[in-house]
């Protein structure tokens, strides 16, 4: 977790949430004072299998360093088979990335219910570990090159 009063806040994030499901998990964890990083921006969307893999591209062309899926998993109100549905846009959106030129490591989703406030600090400072980590790789392959 990034000091209060670091200069730098940290990976700038794009999480998609549900307005049913991960947005009341999301505010929990702003009522409970629970810290993460202040570059995390939410997009609320009714379901997440209703998420389109363009917008994850956008996201990342637009400037963010990753985009996390706060999904619906097993209670989502609008279809049975969210989580494949959703898997199926995740895996979509990796290989749009991948094929732009981008690692598809920086998109991640996870099933976050209304209550895990906890479970969604933990997934978003771990991806922003992970983009640390990645940014850092792309550096060292720079410097590699001739």
């Amino acid at each position: 977790m990034p000091a209060l009063h670091s200069d730098d806040p940290g990976p700038r994030i794009l999480v998609f949430s549900t307005n049913s499901i991960s947005d009341p998990a999301i505010d929990l964890a702003g009522s409970a004072h629970m810290h993460y990083s202040p570059s995390v921006v939410t997009i609320p969307v009714p379901c997440s299998s209703g998420i389109r893999p363009s917008w994850v591209l956008h996201a990342i062309e637009a400037g963010f360093d990753g985009v996390f899926i706060a999904a619906d998993g097993t209670d989502c109100a609008y279809v049975p088979d969210c989580t494949a549905r959703t898997g199926k846009v995740v895996a979509e959106a990796q290989r749009l990335l991948k094929d732009k030129g981008h690692d598809p490591r920086r998109l991640k989703m996870a099933a976050i219910c209304s209550v895990c406030a906890e479970s969604f600090v933990s997934h978003v400072e771990k991806l922003g570990a992970d983009l640390k980590r990645l940014g850092a790789e792309r550096e060292n392959q720079k410097e590699a090159k001739p």
